[in-house]
């Protein structure tokens, strides 16, 4: 703090030498520059004396200091004319930039001051416009003139940089003089004056590993070998200083964080250098055994490790890979081991880094190498058969017993412990064989068949006799072997037809035939006739050598009246050892061909079916039945049409079916009686209503006189006005108006709705149960008592 308020008075000192010195010059250049106000004469055209008007003004450019704290306003300088006398008729004007606020003037001296404190960095300079007026008329006396007030500068700001805080990284290792980062600060003040903003940096902290250049700010290493996996982050401070860096300037700092990154200038290396392992005999190859890691301390891919396997006597039984997350080296099995064999293995494991760097190949091999030792423990595992799978022959139609062959399998443990052996009856449902508990043998126990079964898969268990949990299984393949036993025989169902013309020699079908049995059984086929009728007379065979046989025809003409049908029996011999034979018949029938040999008909019955229906028979019976079915239709037609009505009425003609008792007609089979629709609205007598019940030849137009009746007419009046209509209409037929009530008609189906005559009618209703109602319906259980209680009252 002491310093800092030394280089406080320093600059005061400082800015007051300067403003001395700057007022001293600005009055010796008034004094020097003083112009004359005399006239100088000039001869013009004809003689005429013309007179140049000298400028009046004596005025500079004018310096004032910024940041002064004085108690008086600082006086920037003195503006006076040449024609001020000094008796006080001129008056100085100022106007322009902080013309009354910042710069004010003294009107009768023309002396300018500052009135506020100046900040060169919000403004360097103020443009201002004086003039020179009579005091009394206000008339300007010269014309206005410009000046310029300048702001001068004093190292009132100190340097700044850009960011607070730096990031940067460097490689570990780098030579001395590698550029890491370059700061940059700024100074507000005035760089064309002074030295105020000339600035020079320098390292506060992080020496002596790290170096700055004063004028650049450029941050280098200074020390070689700067290790990464020794110290990782560095903290630096750097100053910068205005005023070159000499005393009395003001600075700023900035901090710089710089990272060492990484190289690959280690080698990975095994902490111990024996790993101990141990796996099961049982374990199953793919298995992993155990872990190995070697440590390197370099990071991303400079600190990836490969493991391999370069030596010893487990390379053929183990193998080994890499788990990159973990940087581990994973031991696995690689084929199944077995603990009465080998007990030990030896593995020489190598580890070594995936990326080198050249630079630093000099620091040695980037590889380590470890020795790994796997015991192998003894398990108790299942027995073992010799073989993976089995493969036996057995004949067909062997006897039940025959042995097909035998499994074996031993136990691997050093106990050696007995076998059984047991057949998986899922495979073998039939239950064709069976196995030897104990030696393992295998036997048939009914024949086999090859033509329905050519190979039998069935499984074979082994178990240990006093550990029944430790099984094997082993697949086993049986193939019967063919037998000749099946005779061949035709491949299809054979019918020959031969033609009534058919030409002696000519071949008229080909056979061929079929053989169950393996190929070694069955083609070639001989194909011949039987012993007794080679010297056939219709027909002959010749066997084409290709297991196929053509029918040929001996003899010319066959008539199918005489005999229509033939049966030739052939004899197929199959190439087996000992060779089968069958006798097949083929059925060969005698048809009628055209002259091309085309077949016409087969039927031998044609030529005395005389007693059956001709075709003239059958159509008549085919026309009988079209007419009965058109019969049939022309009734059923007329039938819908009696159906229609045979009179279509008009729509005015339609009967009502809706009964309204008001109107009393002659009960419910009287639906004729009167339209209802008048009589339902009364709106609806519109003069002549007309009749329904009859058609009549002629209107009849109501006299001028009548009126319809309102809607609120009296029913007297209502009967009155239908009477007067019956009179008067010459139309309407003899029935009366008013109906009685008490006729319903007859044929009713509903009956009578009345209860007054139930009392003298036979009713089928016993209502003697009214009696154990209780008083209240003694009443009518009086009235609907049974007969014998109204008579005993009466």
């Amino acid at each position: 703090p002491k310093m800092k308020e030394d280089h406080c008075l320093h600059a005061a000192l400082l800015c007051l030498g300067v403003l001395c010195c700057s007022q001293a010059l600005s009055m010796e250049r008034l004094n020097h520059s003083r112009p004359s106000l005399h006239g100088h004469h000039e001869k013009g055209k004809e003689g005429q004396v013309l007179h140049r008007s000298k400028r009046g003004w004596v005025w500079n450019q004018f310096f004032v200091i910024e940041e002064y704290t004085g108690p008086d306003p600082v006086l920037v300088g003195r503006l006076h004319s040449d024609i001020d006398s000094g008796d006080g008729n001129i008056k100085y004007i100022l106007s322009g930039e902080g013309a009354g606020i910042i710069f004010v003037i003294d009107d009768k001296s023309g002396n300018i001051h500052a009135t506020k404190t100046l900040d060169r960095e919000e403004r360097a300079q103020y443009t201002l416009t004086a003039q020179a007026v009579d005091r009394n008329t206000n008339r300007p006396l010269e014309p206005p003139s410009e000046f310029i007030v300048k702001v001068q500068d004093i190292n009132d700001n100190p340097p700044e940089f850009l960011h607070e805080n730096y990031h940067a990284n460097v490689p570990e290792r780098s030579n001395v003089g590698t550029s890491v980062i370059q700061v940059t600060a700024s100074d507000a003040d005035d760089p064309t004056y002074g030295n105020s903003a000339k600035l020079v940096y320098s390292i506060l902290e992080g020496q002596p590993y790290f170096s700055v250049e004063a004028q650049t700010g450029i941050i280098r290493t200074a020390l070689p070998n700067m290790d990464r996996e020794a110290k990782e982050e560095y903290h630096v401070v750097i100053q910068a200083k205005d005023m070159g860096g000499h005393m009395g300037g003001l600075s700023g700092t900035t901090k710089v964080t710089i990272t060492l990154t990484d190289v690959n200038d280690n080698p990975p290396k095994f902490p111990q250098s024996v790993y101990q392992m141990s796996v099961s005999e049982a374990a199953v190859p793919g298995e992993e055994v155990g872990r190995v890691k070697a440590k390197d301390p370099d990071i991303g891919e400079n600190g990836l490790v490969a493991y391999s396997i370069i030596d010893g006597d487990g390379m053929d039984m183990f193998e080994i890979t890499t788990d990159y997350e973990t940087q581990e080296g994973v031991v696995k099995l690689k084929k199944t081991l077995d603990y009465e064999t080998k007990k030990s293995y030896s593995l020489k494991v190598e580890a070594a880094n995936v990326h080198i760097d050249p630079k630093f190949i000099s620091n040695g091999p980037f590889k380590d190498t470890v020795t790994v030792k796997i015991a192998v423990e003894d398990a108790d595992e299942p027995p073992v058969f010799l073989k993976p799978g089995y493969i036996f022959e057995v004949q067909e139609n062997a006897a039940s017993g025959t042995v097909v062959g035998k499994v074996h399998a031993k136990d691997p443990d050093a106990a050696n412990s007995a076998i059984r052996y047991s057949i998986d009856r899922h495979t073998d449902l039939e239950r064709y064989f069976v196995i030897n508990a104990e030696d393992g043998n295998i036997k048939t126990i009914k024949a086999l068949d090859r033509e329905e079964m050519a190979w039998h898969n069935i499984s074979v268990f082994a178990v240990e006799v006093h550990k029944q949990h430790q099984e094997a299984k082993v697949p086993i393949a049986i193939k019967v072997v063919d037998v000749n036993d099946n005779a061949p025989k035709f491949a299809a169902a054979y019918e020959a037809f031969v033609c009534e013309n058919a030409r002696s020699n000519q071949q008229f079908i080909t056979i061929s035939a079929d053989d169950k049995d393996d190929s070694a059984n069955g083609p070639r086929f001989i194909f011949s006739l039987p012993p007794e009728i080679i010297h056939n007379p219709n027909f002959t065979l010749r066997d084409n050598r290709d297991n196929t046989a053509s029918v040929l025809v001996r003899r010319e003409g066959f008539s199918r009246q005489k005999q229509d049908l033939y049966l030739l029996p052939i004899v197929i011999s199959d190439g087996g050892v000992p060779p089968l034979s069958s006798t097949n018949t083929l059925t060969i029938r005698v048809c009628g061909c055209d002259s091309g040999g085309s077949l016409l008909s087969c039927n031998a019955e044609a030529y005395v079916l005389n007693a059956g229906l001709s075709t003239g028979a059958l159509i008549a019976i085919l026309a009988c039945i079209v007419i009965l079915l058109v019969i049939v239709v022309l009734f059923v037609t007329l039938k819908r049409q009696k159906k229609e009505p045979l009179i279509v009425f008009e729509e005015e003609d339609v009967r009502e079916n809706i009964i309204t008792y008001d109107d009393e007609g002659g009960g419910e089979e009287d639906t004729e009686a009167f339209d209802i629709a008048t009589l339902q609205n009364p709106d609806g007598i519109n003069g002549f209503i007309p009749r329904k019940d009859i058609k009549p030849e002629y209107q009849y137009l109501p006299r001028p006189g009548l009126r319809p009746a309102p809607n609120s007419v009296d029913v007297d009046d209502f009967i009155n006005t239908r009477i007067q209509e019956a009179d008067n209409d010459p139309t309407a037929p003899p029935y009366d108006s008013i109906q009685i009530y008490g006729y319903e008609g007859r044929g009713s189906v509903a009956g009578s709705l009345s209860s007054l005559e139930s009392a003298t009618t036979d009713s089928d209703l016993d209502y003697d149960y009214l009696q154990n109602w209780g008083p209240r319906f003694k009443k009518l259980a009086d009235l609907y008592g049974s007969k014998d209680t109204f008579d005993d009252d009466s």
